[in-house]
């Protein structure tokens, strides 16, 4: 049955094949194995967040089949993400203290705002605003917030409690200095599980590393009475659905969070694109990031209603659910199933996992985000980009734990310098040699000042932001040589013309006449050629003014 295009784009999981035995079985298996990854890395990431243990068993509960039912790419695995759950709690810590029902609420209303945000996105066919985030920036950001992370879990890893001042330097500083009161339980379970997460992943990387150390970390600290002995454990956790609630409590607080929430739907999406992108590599397969958006918004939007935190869509878990076989969006859905029955009838068996060894997951798992080489790169490409990676690497390592602000600096500096760029574009000027070959004019090769043609090429859009750049050039010329009687504009890169530009060449063209001067255009694109027709330019410049080639233009000089 042929299903209608507006059909398709509202409910996207009609387009998923008809399921066999076969295929749920696959996905069954998928969902599973995937389970088994994201309990322990909910329980996680709720503690990196600063919530409840339970809000990371909702989160990857109801809003990871909302997800797959409504995004566009069958393999990815939403839920609980370290990048998105430390920008959560970055974002709210600074309108209530952790612990609260004020900051409970407001991690809610944080998943509320940035879903819908994503979902506006979406259907508007707004993705293109995810390019405002470029590359480096990201990388400077993630760099940074995966050195945060680290050093956040520490105190909980070693099992000291220093003060916290909310300034990673200090915070640092008081750690070093509180080491000898650390917890040696604590310490020992928390290196233990690093340990084995490193051991089983040189030496058994298919074996299920997290899962097999929460296990033995669990045995231990009931064996050794790891909570009564002063460690902390996760304790007690809720059994049965989630609540249905109304985030907002407090439209003050909501217009607060707006800019949070607007640069965590950013950053949380281009985790999901990663994914996306690397799996319909893999699979052959297209996915629409529109569609995409709005899946991962309405996750986020159905993860406030049930009491939980803002959702992602997870590299390592989708990455693990393709490679375990699943064939469709179902394999979501069955480990939505299997995290309902957890909530229901297996919480007590987590009440004795240590946090040490959650923090030594989230340590793990984040060490795998540091990559500094990525700076280097950017640095190599650009000076402007490398700029950008290491001023939001430093500004959100300083501003921390105000982390979505680095990532702001960030993208501010990269669009000012997009600007600037545009501004003040490259232009050559060139002299023409004996045989008519280009030399170009530098402080180091002047050209004679009897030149009678000089050539420039402008390599950019000819618009108002950088008109006055051209024409400063052009009189340039002008000025130092007093014999020029013909400017030749190379325009191959020209590709745009606007307004401003048009009248900004009408008054220079009628300028370089009188005083003799004639302004020519080599190989202009047909965009340009339009406008100028359109705006009676050409009449200004003269059609015999344009040439197919520089060859052509100089061939009538002689």
């Amino acid at each position: 049955m042929s299903i209608s295009p507006l059909l398709s784009r509202l409910l996207p999981f009609l387009r998923w094949p008809a399921p066999s035995r076969a295929t749920l079985t696959a996905d069954l298996v998928a969902g599973l194995t995937v389970v088994l990854l994201v309990v322990p890395q909910s329980l996680a990431y709720a503690q990196l967040a600063g919530v409840p243990a339970v809000y990371g068993l909702y989160a990857a509960f109801i809003p990871s089949v909302v997800g797959a039912l409504f995004g566009s790419s069958v393999w990815l695995s939403t839920g609980p993400v370290a990048l998105t759950s430390l920008l959560t709690a970055a974002s709210v810590v600074q309108l209530a203290h952790p612990g609260t029902e004020q900051f409970f609420a407001s991690v809610t209303l944080l998943a509320l705002l940035s879903g819908v945000f994503q979902v506006l996105m979406g259907v508007f066919k707004a993705g293109i605003l995810l390019n405002l985030l470029s590359r480096p920036v990201l990388s400077g950001f993630i760099n940074a917030a995966a050195v945060v992370i680290t050093l956040s879990q520490l105190p909980t890893l070693l099992g000291i409690h220093p003060e916290q001042t909310g300034s990673i330097v200090k915070d640092t500083f008081y750690l070093v200095l509180n080491l000898p009161t650390l917890h040696p339980a604590s310490t020992l379970l928390g290196l233990l599980s690093v340990g084995i997460l490193l051991g089983l992943k040189r030496y058994a990387p298919k074996v299920p590393g997290v899962l097999v150390m929460v296990v033995i970390m669990t045995v231990v600290s009931e064996r050794m009475d790891f909570g009564q002995g002063g460690g902390q454990i996760i304790g007690d956790i809720p059994k049965g659905l989630p609540d249905l609630i109304w985030p907002i409590s407090d439209w003050h607080v909501a217009f607060t969070l707006i800019p949070a929430a607007f640069v965590i739907a950013l950053v949380s999406f281009m985790e999901a694109m990663s994914s996306c992108k690397v799996m319909a590599i893999k699979t052959r397969t297209g996915w629409d990031e529109n569609q995409e958006l709005i899946g991962q918004g309405l996750a986020k939007i159905v993860a406030a209603f049930c009491h939980s935190m803002p959702v992602s869509g997870s590299f390592s878990r989708s990455a693990l659910n393709l490679a375990s076989g699943a064939r469709s969006g179902y394999s979501s859905v069955f480990g939505g199933i299997c995290i309902l029955l957890v909530l229901l009838y297996f919480t007590p068996l987590l009440y004795h996992l240590p946090k040490p060894a959650l923090a030594a997951m989230i340590v793990m798992a984040v060490m795998n985000l540091i990559d500094f080489s990525s700076l280097k790169r950017a640095w190599a490409a650009s000076r402007d980009d490398g700029l950008a990676a290491l001023i939001t690497l430093g500004a959100t390592l300083l501003l921390a734990p105000n982390i979505q602000l680095g990532i702001l600096i960030g993208i501010s500096f990269s669009l000012a310098a997009f600007i600037y760029r545009r501004m003040f574009p490259k232009i050559s000027i060139f002299s023409i040699g004996d045989a008519g070959e280009l030399l170009e004019v530098t402080a180091a090769s002047p050209a004679h000042e009897a030149n009678t043609v000089m050539v420039l090429r402008f390599d950019a859009a000819l618009i108002f932001a950088n008109a006055s750049f051209f024409e400063d050039a052009v009189r340039k010329i002008e000025h130092e040589h007093r014999r020029v009687q013909r400017i030749i504009v190379l325009a191959t890169g020209i590709n745009l013309l606007d307004a401003s530009a048009v009248e900004m060449l009408k008054t220079l063209v009628m300028h370089l006449k009188e005083n003799g001067i004639e302004l020519a255009f080599v190989d202009a694109k047909q965009h340009f050629l339009d406008v100028a027709e359109r705006t009676g330019l050409i009449q200004s410049i003269s059609s015999d003014n344009f040439y197919p080639s520089l060859q052509a233009a100089l061939g009538v000089l002689k």
